[in-house]
């Protein structure tokens, strides 16, 4: 299936307080970033608190990105919970409002959320739907559901082939590992925080290895759908090339 020219993807990330949407997103844009596109990731916060509306948006492109602030029209929304569709936990509502032809949903849910109508509005602009389920990946995997944002990173990089796992692996690690580096590269850790630092690690490996599962779950999901790439090479890599 030949997908539409696009030179920037536009990402609405709606979830619940506390599944690190925002952190999400940073990752997001990291690997974006270490992959030579441009890239830029923002949150949006209501009521600071768990189990609340909250939203995070990332833009990647080819094109050097000026704007910010709410993504109103996306190509990609990344629903985190269910709740953001069963009990209209979105700043947005319908929560797929504003969503482009030909773009993308991703679900965290095994089960089918949408309702008849949902699934007419959706299938006249072309929009696929893929529903999986990232805390599942996250339970499996990384023994925590507090790994659920790694999984849906996974799947939107699987599904859309901008990036690969060299890249995402770079995000994480840059998310994860900011604290332990001092400047010029290197730190001197005494006991402590080398216990911690070991701790750190073990958990960046099993975000990676959940990042990894849903990622190659995804892709096989978009082959089977005859998805290509949603971007072209950033011109650098072309370049490099």
């Amino acid at each position: 299936m030949t997908q539409p020219v696009r030179r920037r993807i536009n990402v609405r990330m709606p979830a619940i307080g506390g599944q690190g949407a925002v952190s999400a997103a940073h990752i997001m844009a990291t690997a974006a970033d270490h992959a030579g596109y441009y890239a830029v990731s923002n949150p949006f916060y209501g009521a600071e608190k768990r189990m609340a509306p909250s939203e995070s948006y990332v833009r990647i492109g080819i094109e050097p990105i000026y704007d910010r602030g709410e993504v109103v029209y996306p190509d990609v929304i990344m629903v985190f919970h269910s709740q953001v569709i069963t009990m209209g936990k979105s700043y947005t509502m319908p929560f797929y409002s504003g969503i482009k032809k030909n773009g993308l949903i991703i679900i965290n849910a095994e089960e089918d959320l949408l309702s008849d109508e949902d699934k007419a509005f959706l299938e006249e602009r072309n929009v696929k739907i893929f529903n999986f389920s990232a805390t599942k990946f996250a339970v499996e995997i990384a023994g925590t559901e507090l790994a659920t944002n790694m999984a849906m990173i996974g799947a939107f990089f699987g599904i859309t082939q901008i990036v690969g796992m060299e890249s995402i692996e770079e995000g994480i690690k840059a998310r994860f590992l900011k604290k332990f580096v001092a400047s010029g590269g290197t730190a001197s850790l005494d006991s402590a925080i080398e216990r911690k630092f070991k701790k750190k690690l073990e958990l960046i490996e099993k975000n990676i290895a959940t990042a990894r599962a849903a990622y190659e779950f995804a892709n096989q999901w978009a082959k089977e759908q005859g998805i290509e790439p949603w971007l072209p090479k950033p011109e650098a890599v072309l370049q490099r090339a």
